[in-house]
């Protein structure tokens, strides 16, 4: 079989890419230094803490409305973490960035002792902080609502 690239006939080889045939050429956008950034509830409804980088498919708005509780302000914290060291990942250098992750890094840590001590464990590692494994014996997080909100 062969595939027609033009006016030429493309060979159809097993696997490998044959010379003849079209290469995509896909836009990424460069971030600059210092870039724009989301607020972390909107990053995280967004999908990205970059509005630079949000390119909704068709101009679709991304994100919908986040739900403000302990654990999706959780959620949020760790989601700009994860950005920030993305973007700390192609500009080591940028130094106001770098202050935005430590602090970021040390909102969660607290964030997550808080919610530990008041709502109960987020995660299952929680549990080896008690005298006994207590995962299983813990309310699940959906199941005290009352306490979350």
């Amino acid at each position: 079989m062969a595939v027609t690239n033009g006016t030429q006939n493309c060979p159809d080889s097993c696997g490998t890419m044959p010379g003849c045939a079209p290469l995509a050429v896909p836009y990424v956008p460069f971030q600059q230094t210092e870039p724009k950034r989301y607020e972390r509830m909107e990053a995280l409804s967004e999908g990205t803490l970059f509005p630079g980088l949000n390119l909704p498919f068709h101009l679709m708005k991304n994100g919908r409305e986040v739900a403000r509780t302990p654990r999706t302000e959780l959620q949020a914290l760790a989601f700009i973490i994860q950005e920030l060291g993305l973007y700390l990942d192609t500009h080591p250098t940028d130094a106001e960035a770098f202050a935005l992750y430590q602090s970021y890094a040390a909102l969660l840590e607290q964030g997550h002792k808080t919610f530990l001590e008041q709502i109960g464990p987020l995660e299952q590692t929680d549990s080896a902080l008690d005298g006994s494994y207590t995962w299983v014996c813990s309310p699940w997080p959906w199941q005290n609502p009352q306490k979350e909100g």
